[in-house]
């Protein structure tokens, strides 16, 4: 009886080839007893891969590094970036391996990606370039609830288990992630390629970018000045994304902002449960700089960074580059603004033509009530659904101060808002911290069921569902503060 056919899947290696400068051959670590955790089917589906392939045993191999797919170079990446504000010159992908690319179902060019698969040469210090299972399943649950919020993400394919003991603050299960993206061109890899070889490495990167990312910027009188106005445009959208759904990134380092404004490298990322504009999760984050309402400002200093790395392509006098790189950084404030309102908006159901100087007021105060009550952010909103259609008493369960809600609901009633609108909006379900961390222990205990019903509950955000109420109820007073941990 003949062996069983290998999957057979087939990578590009264009990134590979065409930047040795920024990239380190490498093969991830062999695991002693690879097992698959959990599968992506619906995205190995729109990958072109089938499902049972990757279940197989070497499927399993491939998913988790041991098996280098045909045409296949694996590479760790390197970039540089700023951490916390301070440049770091030399990072890259100390635990993370970049297998290939894929083009998907849609003909989009895609990374797969390795992240706990194993020390490279760019980990630093005592770094052993491994992950724990309880990481790496918050990446999956919360990457796959962005993608169902509609906001734009990398995306989890698989969790695979090692089979090795990973020693962290005491001994854990070690597991690699496989994830997707268009691509994990970050700011910090044009940081880095600046260092290493000026303004021709740029270049030659800035071209890639334009034709993975921006096809449009190449027919531009400035194209490389389209790309940095493409980006601009993209982390704007992304971040107003974010604070409308109230989530947190919690490290946002120029290395963690990729161009392609998909949100990437979910560490210590949580979301907002009371109101409050400077909530703060990440345990290393003893500043505040990466809290909640500073995410915009944050982005548009990020931005600022990859702006200097362009600034020889955009003109080759300095003065006009530093110019034209304001004037197009400068559009940043405007669209965010732009793009949160018009989500606030939505979020209460307010017809899009109704003029912004009317919907002002309720905005803002809305803003105002939920921080000064303490408000549960995505429960609120979700209960206004309700109100909207005549059933107030969901979101005045809710209030602290009645006198100051009802006030508010007159106003903002008087404007008809639309109950389906909202409904498509406000979801019902997000990963809730409190929630994923009894998943997150449960599965490191071994009872995955937790982390699947979690899942199940968030990749379907909007559908209200009778045995999912737990997943919709505010986190308990025992729960306490949060802090969330890096995984590193």
């Amino acid at each position: 009886m003949s062996a069983p056919a290998q999957p057979d899947i087939s990578l590009d290696r264009r990134f590979a080839e065409e930047f040795p400068e920024l990239s380190i051959p490498w093969s991830a670590e062999v695991a002693t007893a690879p097992r698959l955790i959990v599968l992506n089917r619906p995205l190995a589906d729109h990958l072109g891969l089938d499902p049972a392939d990757l279940e197989s045993p070497d499927g399993v191999r491939l998913l988790i590094g041991n098996r280098v797919p045909r045409g296949a170079a694996p590479v760790a990446q390197g970039y540089s970036g700023h951490q916390f504000g301070s440049y770091s010159p030399r990072l890259g992908d100390g635990r993370a391996l970049l297998l290939g690319e894929l083009t998907d179902a849609g003909g989009q060019l895609c990374d797969i990606h390795l992240k706990g698969s194993g020390r490279t040469p760019f980990a630093r210090g005592g770094a052993d370039g491994r992950a724990a299972l309880g990481p790496m399943l918050r990446e999956y649950v919360i990457s796959e609830a962005m993608h169902a919020l509609g906001i734009p993400t990398s995306r989890s394919l698989a969790v695979l288990a090692t089979g090795d003991v990973v020693r962290r603050e005491k001994p854990l299960p070690g597991a690699v992630l496989t994830r997707v993206a268009s691509s994990h061109l970050r700011v910090g890899s044009f940081q880095y390629a600046s260092a290493i070889g000026g303004s021709e490495l740029v270049r030659r990167l800035a071209d890639h970018a334009i034709a993975r990312h921006a096809p449009v910027a190449a027919d531009a009188e400035n194209p490389h000045l389209a790309l940095f106005t493409a980006a601009v445009s993209a982390q704007a959208q992304l971040v107003a994304q974010w604070m409308l759904v109230g989530f947190v990134h919690g490290v946002m380092n120029t290395d963690n902002m990729a161009i392609s404004g998909e949100t990437i490298d979910y560490g210590p990322c949580a979301f907002v449960d009371a109101y409050d504009p400077a909530a703060v999760f990440s345990s290393i984050d003893q500043s505040g700089r990466y809290a909640y309402r500073n995410q915009p400002p944050i982005a548009e200093w990020n931005l600022a960074r990859f702006a200097e790395t362009l600034l020889p392509l955009f003109n080759d006098d300095d003065e006009q580059a530093i110019a034209l790189a304001q004037e197009a950084l400068g559009a940043f404030r405007r669209e965010y603004s732009a793009a949160w309102f018009l989500g606030m908006k939505t979020k209460l159901g307010l017809s899009q033509d109704l003029d912004d100087e009317v919907c002002t007021p309720v905005v803002d105060d809305v803003m105002t009530l939920l921080q000064e009550q303490s408000l549960d952010y995505t429960s609120f909103f979700r209960a206004l659904n309700h109100a909207a259609r005549g059933d107030v008493r969901p979101v005045r369960q809710k209030a602290r101060d009645l006198g100051a809600l009802d006030a508010w609901l007159d106003g903002w009633r008087g404007l008809n808002p639309n109950a389906e609108q909202m409904d498509r909006v406000n979801p019902v379900y997000i990963p809730r911290n409190h929630l994923v961390e009894e998943a997150l222990e449960a599965a490191t205990d071994g009872d995955l069921a937790p982390f699947h019903q979690l899942l199940e509950a968030v990749t379907d955000p909007y559908h209200e569902r009778e045995r999912f109420v737990r997943y919709a109820s505010e986190a308990p007073a025992s729960f306490g503060p949060y802090r969330t941990f890096c995984g590193t």
